[in-house]
């Protein structure tokens, strides 16, 4: 790695921000970088990124989480023990040498849910290599993430098409 890796995170209340996470995942292995995406707090199958990871030889996508929501201020022991399971695949992940983009889909969420401590993750960031792109997706990021972001797209819901009656999409949503 001979670049400087940068810490990008992608926050706000509008749709797009795993999807960009992906996108960029995308465009990283085009150019033969090895990526690993750990999705925090998701547990379905029925992702289309996790449909399609197996055949993408050089993406190692993970799921730590259940198919059911976690509910905020009263998460399970089991939400807990995923989420504290995904933290230490995403730190060992970091130090592994052996990615040059890790992606931390949700984790914002995580830490509003206090599904683990700030400080583990600020940390996190602050030890990554120096050649490590790191991406850090989700709603409600906290100052101190965005503090320490050399890149920061808030996503904004204009509009929804679930205002309009429009149900979750195979291929849009998941």
């Amino acid at each position: 790695m001979d670049h400087k890796g940068l810490v990008m995170v992608y926050t706000g209340s509008g749709k797009g921000k795993t999807t960009a996470a992906l996108g960029l995942a995308l465009r990283a292995m085009g150019h033969g970088k090895k990526v690993f995406f750990l999705q925090f707090m998701k547990g379905s199958k029925e992702y289309g990124e996790v449909q399609i990871a197996a055949a993408l030889p050089l993406l190692t996508l993970v799921q730590s989480g259940l198919e059911t929501f976690v509910i905020k201020g009263s998460p399970s022991p089991e939400d807990l023990r995923l989420a504290r399971q995904g933290l230490d695949m995403a730190k060992q992940a970091v130090k592994s040498g052996d990615y040059d983009l890790v992606v931390l889909d949700e984790v914002n969420i995580a830490l509003d849910y206090q599904l683990f401590p700030l400080e583990e993750v600020l940390e996190l960031i602050k030890s990554k290599p120096s050649g490590l792109d790191l991406v850090l997706t989700g709603r409600y990021a906290p100052p101190q993430v965005l503090e320490a972001a050399d890149l920061v797209s808030e996503v904004l819901e204009v509009r929804h098409h679930y205002e309009a009656g429009v149900q979750a999409r195979e291929g849009i949503e998941f």
